[in-house]
């Protein structure tokens, strides 16, 4: 009957407790007591803090802990280079792999090229390959065993360019005279490479640092120029310059059409074909292409001054002279050739073989290294 009645007591005491540490929790005060042992009085103090948390402090969200650190994004690499306001251009970070050939090796095309590599001056951010072989031949004169090779080097790099195991291809110089007794049937290597990759749509373009030039006709006799031209061809051509001219970053190019006549043509007293072929032309190609400025037909003694002190951004020749004499005064250790159209580029220096240069260490390798930079700039921008 006594451990009945003690055991009421003791849920009594614990049930009393209960209710002061409750009531001092709700009413956010301190609260300190004593808990004694009979059995063991000198145990006399534990100390209990039952303080309620502030109302701030019950709005305020647990802290979370960090999320990771994403990785950084990778960066391009060194010698990247995004054209400027490129419009409708595609841009690849992938590194780009640039082939190129020796030429005829009995002229300064080996020379160069190694020059170029070797200079510092290329893209690092790019891969630089060989399409077909160094061979062993007789330096100094054309022959028909340089020829030979030359041309099988540029069938290879047809095919790298066709498959895509390179993303741009830079040629050296070849001697057209060999090159078509060893069977060359093309009049150069633009016609050549456009053939082999089934580009119908193609011209030759020629840029350097300070002059663009497209030519309407290339390798032809000045006598058959008035009747190769045509306005629907230099609508064509036009074309392919301003694309060519946004690939490189010009964001509204301006592009004149040099006339074919002195004067251009003096409203028809030095011939008709500036103001019948040339200006419907120019017209055309205003209307189709409101992205650029074309204007023509210029007089061609004053139209290349005009684009070298900076008022256009490119020119388009009617006949291959026109446009090279102006681009090698002012851009010949820099010009490089173009052909415009293909499914990926194709450059070269713009300069020959300099049989007499070869072997004497004197060759000088700038329109190569230009070439190579333009060629990796063209293959990250398609």
């Amino acid at each position: 009957m006594r451990s009945f009645f003690g055991s009421i007591l003791l849920i009594l005491v614990l049930a009393a407790l209960g209710a002061t540490i409750y009531y001092h929790w709700s009413t956010n005060s301190h609260l300190e007591f004593e808990l004694r042992n009979p059995d063991e009085p000198e145990k006399t103090t534990q100390v209990i803090n039952m303080e309620k948390p502030s109302r701030r402090a019950r709005r305020q969200k647990p802290l979370l802990p960090l999320p990771p650190l994403r990785k950084k994004f990778r960066l391009p690499p060194r010698g990247y280079r995004k054209p400027r306001n490129c419009k409708g251009a595609t841009f690849h970070t992938m590194k780009p792999v640039i082939g190129y050939t020796l030429g005829d090796q009995s002229g300064i095309g080996p020379e160069v090229i190694s020059a170029a590599l070797a200079s510092g001056e290329l893209p690092e951010g790019a891969e630089y390959r060989l399409i077909g072989k160094r061979v062993q031949v007789r330096l100094g004169r054309p022959n028909a065993e340089s020829a030979k090779h030359a041309f099988d080097h540029l069938e290879q790099a047809a095919h790298a360019l066709r498959e895509g195991t390179v993303d741009a291809v830079v040629t050296a110089p070849v001697c057209k005279e060999t090159l078509h007794e060893a069977g060359f049937r093309w009049p150069g290597q633009t016609e050549f490479f456009a053939e082999r990759l089934d580009t119908g749509n193609y011209a030759m373009c020629l840029t350097g640092k300070r002059l663009t030039v497209g030519l309407a006709t290339i390798h032809t006799s000045l006598q058959s120029v008035p009747s190769l031209l045509n306005t629907e061809e230099l609508v064509r051509i036009g074309t392919l310059l301003k694309n060519f001219c946004l690939r490189k970053g010009i964001l509204r190019p301006r592009i004149a059409l040099a006339a074919l006549n002195p004067h251009a043509g003096e409203h028809g007293a030095f011939g008709d074909e500036d103001g019948t072929i040339i200006a419907p032309a120019v017209e055309r190609l205003g209307a189709i292409h409101p992205d650029a400025e074309f204007d023509g037909p210029s007089v061609p003694d004053c139209v290349y001054r005009d684009a070298v002190e900076g008022n256009y951004d490119a020119v388009l020749a009617p006949y291959h002279d026109q446009g090279l004499i102006p681009l090698k005064l002012v851009d010949f250790h820099t010009a490089v050739n173009v052909t415009l159209g293909l499914p990926r580029p194709r450059l070269s220096p713009d300069h020959g073989t300099a049989f007499n240069l070869a072997g004497a260490g004197k060759a000088n390798p700038s329109s190569t290294i230009h070439a190579f930079q333009l060629a990796v700039r063209m293959a990250q921008t398609r």
